[in-house]
C-alpha cells in the first residue's frame, strides 16, 4: 500500500502549519515576558514563523491544485 505524493504533501503542508502555531504562541509568550527570551530570540522565531508559512501554503496549494512539488524538487 502506497501513499500517493499529493497526500503526503498535504500532510506535511498540515504539519507545517501546527509548527507554525507553535512558534507563533511561543513567540508571543516571549514578547509579552512570560517566557524567558532576548530579542534576537524573537527575530529569529518570527523568521522560522515566516518560512514555515510559506512552506505550508506553497505545499497545500500545490496538493490542492494535483501537483508534484516533492518528487519534483527533491526526487
Amino acid at each position: 500500500m502506497e501513499i500517493p505524493v499529493v497526500n503526503l504533501q498535504a500532510l506535511i503542508a498540515l504539519g507545517f502549519f501546527i509548527a507554525a502555531l507553535f512558534v507563533a504562541r511561543t513567540v508571543a509568550n516571549i514578547y509579552r515576558g512570560q517566557w524567558p527570551g532576548a530579542s534576537w530570540m524573537v527575530f529569529y522565531l518570527r523568521m522560522l514563523l515566516g518560512f514555515l508559512l510559506a512552506g505550508a501554503v506553497l505545499l497545500g496549494y500545490c496538493s490542492f491544485a494535483g501537483q508534484d512539488v516533492i518528487s519534483r524538487y527533491l526526487g
